[in-house]
């Protein structure tokens, strides 16, 4: 399946990423699927990896981002604003380290399209 559709191929590789979440590597094998799929160079597939990760990384960042929704019915100030400060810093985390994963992973599915 060789589609010219970089979105699709992204969101094709997203699923997978949430699908296969209960191992480690989950980001590196959605973003190479993305890439493979995508079947180009190695430099369109970081960025197709990249793209993956982002659109996986959706789900995470709104699940967090309601958290924010709460965080001024503490009452207090202080936890509010450190709650929010914790609240983006993981978000960021959390969407780094994916998006950074899927684009490894796309690295090494445009390597695998390329010599296979």
């Amino acid at each position: 399946m060789n589609t010219d559709n970089t979105l699709l191929n992204a969101v094709i590789g997203a699923v997978a990423t949430i699908g296969f979440s209960f191992l480690g590597i989950s980001p590196i094998i959605g973003g190479a699927i993305a890439a493979y799929l995508e079947g180009s160079e190695s430099e369109d597939g970081v960025r197709i990896g990249a793209l993956s990760g982002l659109i996986a990384s959706l789900p995470v960042a709104v699940i967090l981002a309601v958290a924010l929704v709460f965080l001024p019915l503490t009452g207090d100030v202080g936890v509010a604003i450190g709650g929010f400060v914790l609240v983006l810093a993981v978000v960021a985390i959390a969407v780094g380290f994916t998006v950074a994963l899927s684009a490894l992973g796309g690295l090494i599915g445009a390597y695998l399209k390329e010599n296979a």
